[in-house]
């Protein structure tokens, strides 16, 4: 990847969380300048990750993928960071997967080689941008979905239209009733498959699905959900298989979000298709980890796969949201400088965990029980507290999150941060 125009952009001092009083800054000096947290080098709320923590969660996925001989496309979407794709490309990723084309063009941007676009691609504009992409680059790999006759024939029109050299590669997508995207029936399937494979310009080049709309697990029961998912996506693809309908090369079988990617590993590396398949997980969240719904999973993970607990310590959450306590109007009610607009909250509140008060403290020490986050505003946090507590006006809390997607893209501008909390690296995100 190529990241010198964006590490030698400008940072304008309008962004959450810049000093006061300091100018704009090219995005590579800000970790130069050691601004600490600790010292209110910062205004607050701020979004920083732990160097240490991201650091410890690239190590452990790689050894998750040489254990298990898999490839990895981490969703881009999570972080929509290229800084981070770099670190996950030098880790070993695949390639990025993305949801939508302009996160395919942020990817094409800073020069990523392989992009999976883990959904359908329809509208004239967004087809010619992908065709245009592949023409301009005899190095860039595209794969995206497909799961209707109706969508490969809207994928023929434009390819024809913009006649390119290039074929347009295809994962045929299974899905789950009632849900998302996805063909339903293997019969389904095949006739997408069938029409795939007589459409000049075209390629069918694996099967993929996501096994994360099933929701998240209680007591083995989506897991069990999910297994049976995952035998009808090997199922499509020994059907396709046996009519020969994948073009030439590997087979690619892609599932496995950041909850269940375990399965996805043991049960795909044991289909047996006729032919070299390739097992690609896309994982997005295993980078930044979480407080919430990511580290209940992964308490899943360890219990359904004990070969997993074998490579050691699991991930760890590097995300950490900091604010203020700016009001307790009652003994057991306190108001924090941070709302919606800046942490996640569809998948649970922020989770306090660690305070400080500045000229005091050290460091941040670990709260005791009895603090919970009931509610947020937009730029409110309402928390319940001990009536004993310490805290007051003034005082800095520090907050995991649960669902790092939905936390990343409330800044333009994150903090990686070293032991000390001291800044080292700014991180600029493109949503």
């Amino acid at each position: 990847m190529d990241l010198r125009e964006l590490l030698q952009s400008r940072i304008e001092p309008t962004v959450k969380g810049w000093p006061s009083g300091v100018g704009a800054r090219r995005l590579e000096d800000i970790g130069h300048e050691r601004w600490s947290l600790r010292e209110e080098d910062l205004t607050l709320p701020a979004m920083i990750l732990k160097d240490e923590a991201i650091r410890h969660n690239s190590r452990w996925m790689r050894a998750f993928l040489e254990r298990f001989d898999v490839a990895l496309c981490p969703h881009g979407k999570t972080t929509m960071a290229p800084q981070l794709f770099a670190r996950q490309i030098a880790d070993g990723a695949f390639g990025i997967t993305v949801a939508t084309v302009q996160q395919m063009q942020v990817c094409c941007r800073f020069g990523v080689k392989r992009v999976l676009m883990a959904n359908q691609l329809v509208g004239r504009q967004a087809i010619r941008e992908v065709l245009s992409a592949l023409e301009a680059d005899p190095e860039f790999d595209f794969y995206c979905l497909v799961d209707s006759a109706d969508g490969v024939r809207l994928l023929e029109r434009e390819v024809r239209a913009f006649g390119g050299t290039r074929a347009l590669q295809l994962l045929l997508e299974g899905g789950v009733a009632g849900r998302r995207t996805g063909c339903r029936s293997i019969a389904k399937a095949l006739e997408v498959a069938r029409v795939v494979a007589a459409t000049p310009g075209l390629a069918l080049r694996g099967v993929e699905g996501f096994e994360g709309v099933l929701g998240r697990d209680k007591d083995g029961e989506v897991a069990a959900k999910v297994q049976d998912f995952l035998v009808f996506l090997v199922d499509i693809a020994k059907a396709a298989a046996s009519e020969s309908l994948f073009a030439p090369g590997p087979i690619i079988l892609s599932a496995g979000g950041s909850s269940h990617f375990d399965q996805v590993t043991k049960l795909f590396k044991a289909a047996d298709l006729g032919r070299e398949t390739k097992v690609v997980i896309r994982s997005g969240c295993y980078f930044s980890h979480d407080s919430g719904m990511y580290r209940d999973a992964f308490e899943h993970i360890d219990r359904r796969s004990p070969e997993v607990a074998e490579l050691g310590e699991g991930l760890r959450p590097a995300i950490e949201v900091w604010a203020y306590v700016q009001s307790r109007p009652e003994p057991k009610r306190l108001l924090a400088t941070m709302g919606k607009r800046d942490v996640s909250f569809d998948s649970g509140l922020p989770v306090p965990e660690r305070w400080f008060r500045p000229g005091q403290h050290q460091a941040p020490e670990v709260l005791a029980g009895g603090y919970e986050t009931i509610a947020l505003n937009d730029q409110h946090a309402f928390l319940d507290v001990p009536e004993n507590s310490p805290l007051k006006v003034g005082d800095i809390l520090t907050f995991g999150i649960s669902h790092p997607c939905t936390t990343f893209d409330k800044w333009p501008l994150i903090y990686v941060v070293d032991e000390e909390d001291q800044v080292i690296e700014a991180v600029k995100t493109f949503f």
